[in-house]
């Protein structure tokens, strides 16, 4: 099977510089020049779809823009490329969320993917009106998926549960395909509702040996609900035609950080309540001092940025390689970034994709 590759839509702004945002950190970064405007991420997302990804991640939350309108948008700049569309299920109703993504995928084609995002910080799930802890969300989200899944099959829905309510609940027109969730967590609460619903079971960028536990987690919960789910990977990327040009360009990211920005967004960090943050602070510690977690993955990103926060940094070949080595583990699929996300994509798509097709690992969409 071929490996898939996604690239990542900036909708909170590009920069040469690392732009931070995500899980209470400030959003921003001085030098950020490229707003997220329509015209700039249709470049990005027509030149993923030139370049072979078969599609694009758009985050949520209120640091960035929606995902749902922005999206929708670019499916009209777009001819194949498929959308990962990031939503909190507490936000939108089961039935109204599950006929948006019928609606979607009539009027793209059949472009839509899911990555179902329970919400990691109370803060700002109660700015939203959403006042649930954080195992209480997971448990709404597993009925969030139950609902949705029995609308997209056909089914006239009655569901009465803890924390949502739905009577006589249809869908008139059904999607095509179904849409397929994408769903992270590392957090017990999040194994079980990944183990019974996620079709690609996330994880942020940990090193290859932390990568294989979880995958090991995952799939002996799922296959006790009779599940066998893939597993993606989400990274950032430097590539280039050296190793010693790739570790400048880290270099260079590095020392356009601000020391008291570093602090500041780890102090904030540290507050998450997030246990995938939590293992990504654990990689550096919040020290710039040793950043190479393993060989080729380096976690300066993390250092202001929350979520995914560790990069694979190297030649075209080494790349390639740590690609290989994630892929021997069990990962399928690889959701990257990088910045500025305009001209990252063309290192990674010109320069590593070719590699991994000679190898029989990759082919174009």
């Amino acid at each position: 099977m071929s490996l898939a590759f996604h690239w990542f839509l900036p909708t909170n702004g590009d920069s040469r510089h690392v732009v931070g945002g995500g899980h209470g950190s400030t959003p921003g970064a001085a030098g950020s020049d490229r707003p997220p405007s329509i015209a700039y991420l249709g470049q990005v997302a027509r030149s993923a779809e030139q370049l072979g990804f078969e599609a694009v991640l758009t985050p949520t939350g209120a640091w960035c823009e929606d995902a749902w309108l922005t999206t929708a948008m670019l499916t009209q700049v777009t001819e194949r490329l498929k959308y990962l569309v990031a939503f909190r299920p507490g936000q939108v109703s089961p039935t109204l969320s599950a006929q948006m993504a019928a609606t979607y995928q009539r009027q793209s084609g059949g472009r839509l993917l899911l990555n179902v995002v329970t919400g990691g910080e109370s803060a700002e799930q109660r700015a939203y009106g959403d006042f649930l802890d954080k195992n209480a969300r997971y448990a709404r989200a597993g009925e969030f998926l139950d609902i949705s899944r029995r609308l997209w099959a056909g089914e006239t829905v009655d569901h009465h549960g803890p924390h949502l309510r739905v009577e006589r609940a249809k869908l008139h027109r059904l999607p095509d395909p179904v849409p397929e969730v994408y769903f992270g967590g590392s957090s017990p609460a999040a194994g079980e509702v990944a183990a019974r619903h996620a079709d690609v079971y996330l994880t942020w960028g940990e090193p290859p040996a932390q990568v294989a536990e979880k995958i090991a987690w995952i799939r002996g919960l799922a296959a006790a609900h009779g599940r066998a789910p893939r597993f993606g990977i989400r990274l950032h990327v430097i590539a280039r035609d050296t190793s010693a040009q790739a570790w400048a360009e880290a270099d260079r990211l590095l020392a356009g950080m601000d020391p008291y920005r570093i602090r500041e967004t780890q102090r904030a960090l540290a507050r998450s309540e997030s246990e995938g943050q939590r293992r990504m602070l654990e990689l550096h510690g919040g020290s710039a001092e040793r950043l190479e977690i393993h060989p080729g993955l380096w976690a300066g990103i993390g250092l202001i940025r929350g979520g995914a926060g560790t990069a694979m940094v190297g030649s075209h070949r080494e790349v390639a390689a740590l690609v290989e080595e994630y892929h021997a583990l069990g990962i399928e699929e690889f959701i990257l970034s990088g910045m500025p996300h305009l001209e990252e994509a063309y290192w990674f798509g010109e320069g590593v994709l070719p590699l991994l097709a000679e190898r029989k690992l990759w082919q174009r969409p």
